[in-house]
């Protein structure tokens, strides 16, 4: 462990340990800024209609729990006939996010079950132009959350990252894109709900993406506070998931992010068989249906969409505290309304303002001094 404190003396020198919240999804106001999709999922082919917000909100797949919080769920209600899809939900921020974000997710339950993929994720306006960063992302029954980032060609996850978790293709232009896998076994599904959540933080910037994953227990006390005007991230240590500009050049392959949350069922992963006969067999997965062929891809569909929603789909839900974004960016944010939807921005061009790529600012350092510092303790092979 000797090089967290380290990492954290080198954020102090920076100054760029501080954040000031610009943005917070919370409460009754939580869907207020954001666009529900209304269409099906031309996306990823799953076996689902999302839902516009009105159609959303009076069939209670969206709502606000007596405790606060915002429940985003599939239907489970709904005894879906042959050839139909079960309705879901995507949602879109209507706020855009640049350069030197820091968004918060603070989350007790995440959708889990045969068939369901649920996603919180980011991308540029233009997408699949200006980058995709998968921050919460898995299927079925997998043990664990996947953090991905999609760009164009081009774009390499450094060898020597500094990420704790279990890395993957270095290519992020692959269909599969460039993952790290987290290691913390309640980082999805059952266990994540039985150990209370948890949080996530993503630091987008000029010098790379940054993910952090706490379970409920272990999240930092600059995330505990009642006061969420201000996150100091000096204690935190290095990211899960690390993926420095030192083979991807952050100006190019990303633009300002919107973020997005959805549930899909089957799809192009969910329901592909080498993955939902590995993750959703029989063994597993009390409703499979002999007669179906395991190397059928209407497998995933029939054996689940097809029929009651009930028990089915009773674990499909997000149960979210609240997400934030931060800046490192001193002036209070303001909102313009250009094409697309109010932007956040900043009058002292800060991170929810266009960012300057040419030109190394505090905001960039910390994440750039983390790759410098994770690389100089693999080459001494000093233990963390």
């Amino acid at each position: 462990m000797r090089g967290l404190p380290l990492l954290a003396a080198l954020c102090s020198v920076s100054a760029v340990c501080g954040f000031d919240l610009v943005r917070e999804y919370a409460e009754d106001t939580f869907f207020d800024r954001w666009s529900f999709y209304g269409f099906w999922d031309n996306l990823t082919s799953g076996d689902v209609e999302y839902l516009n917000r009105t159609d959303a909100f009076s069939s209670k797949l969206v709502s606000i729990s007596p405790q606060g919080n915002a429940i985003i769920r599939v239907d489970n209600a709904t005894n879906v006939p042959w050839n139909y899809k079960r309705n879901s939900i995507r949602i879109e921020s209507d706020d855009l996010y640049d350069f030197g974000t820091l968004w918060v997710f603070d989350i007790n339950h995440l959708p889990y079950g045969c068939s369901v993929w649920p996603s919180i994720w980011t991308h540029g306006e233009d997408w699949p132009i200006g980058g995709e960063i998968d921050i919460i992302e898995a299927v079925n029954f997998m043990k664990v959350n996947q953090m991905t980032l999609h760009t164009l060609d081009g774009c390499m996850r450094a060898d020597k990252s500094g990420s704790w978790g279990d890395v993957g293709g270095k290519n992020c232009s692959t269909p599969a894109g460039c993952t790290i896998k987290d290691k913390n076994p309640s980082s999805y599904g059952a266990p994540f709900a039985q150990a209370g959540g948890g949080v996530w933080a993503t630091q987008f910037d000029i010098a790379g993406v940054y993910i952090w994953f706490w379970s409920r227990a272990n999240v930092p006390d600059s995330l505990k506070s009642g006061d969420h005007s201000k996150v100091d991230i000096s204690k935190w240590g290095a990211p899960f998931a690390s993926y420095p500009s030192t083979n991807c050049d952050m100006a190019k392959y990303f633009t300002k992010q919107k973020i997005i949350l959805n549930i899909s069922l089957c799809g192009n992963w969910a329901g592909l068989p080498a993955v939902y006969n590995t993750t959703c067999s029989t063994g597993k997965n009390p409703l499979g249906n002999p007669n179906v062929p395991a190397n059928s891809l209407q497998r995933c569909y029939l054996e689940n969409v097809v029929g009651p929603g009930s028990p089915r789909y009773d674990n499909a839900y997000f149960d979210i505290n609240a997400i934030r974004a931060y800046t490192t960016a001193v002036p209070s944010p303001t909102t313009s309304s250009t094409s697309g939807g109010p932007h956040p921005t900043t009058a002292g061009g800060g991170a929810l303002s266009h960012a300057n790529a040419s030109s190394v600012t505090p905001s960039v350092l910390w994440p750039a001094l983390i790759a410098l510092v994770a690389t100089w303790l693999g080459a001494m092979n000093v233990p963390r």
